[in-house]
């Protein structure tokens, strides 16, 4: 099986509550590794750029809201089926029905507030990891 990347993003609940150890711990300890990392704040441009799939929807507004309301940390991970993985790490997307010993199960606030981002898919890793990162940021 070959290596994969997918990207990831650490939500302002975690850099507010200074748990970007704990978190990357987990993603480590399920075998992917973070090959680049940085933290930032994201503008309502981007945001609204980024999460622009559900600019219809009606949580659009304030999950712009939350996701410039503080810093975040952007990661490329790499990994044996990187994406699966990842999304297997993080748990579902409602805390309330993630897995005992997921990232969200375990520091999630709210289904709004819910830790982690991570790609669904190989074609959009590669999409939100080029939205963040460029080749020479990423180092395998």
């Amino acid at each position: 099986m070959a290596l994969e990347k997918t990207f990831s993003i650490l939500k302002p609940d975690v850099t507010r509550r200074n748990l970007t150890g704990k978190i990357n711990e987990k993603i480590e300890s399920a075998g992917l590794r973070i090959i680049a990392q940085k933290r930032l704040w994201l503008t309502r441009p981007q945001a609204e750029a980024f999460y622009g799939v559900h600019a219809t929807r009606s949580f659009f507004d304030d999950l712009c809201t939350f996701m410039t309301s503080g810093p975040v940390v952007v990661q490329v991970l790499e990994g044996e089926n990187a994406v699966v993985n990842y999304r297997n790490v993080m748990g579902a997307t409602n805390p309330a029905n993630a897995t005992p010993g997921t990232i969200r199960k375990e520091f999630a606030e709210s289904i709004e507030a819910n830790s982690v981002h991570g790609s669904d898919s190989l074609e959009n890793a590669a999409t939100e990891i080029k939205f963040f990162f460029g080749d020479i940021e990423i180092v395998g």
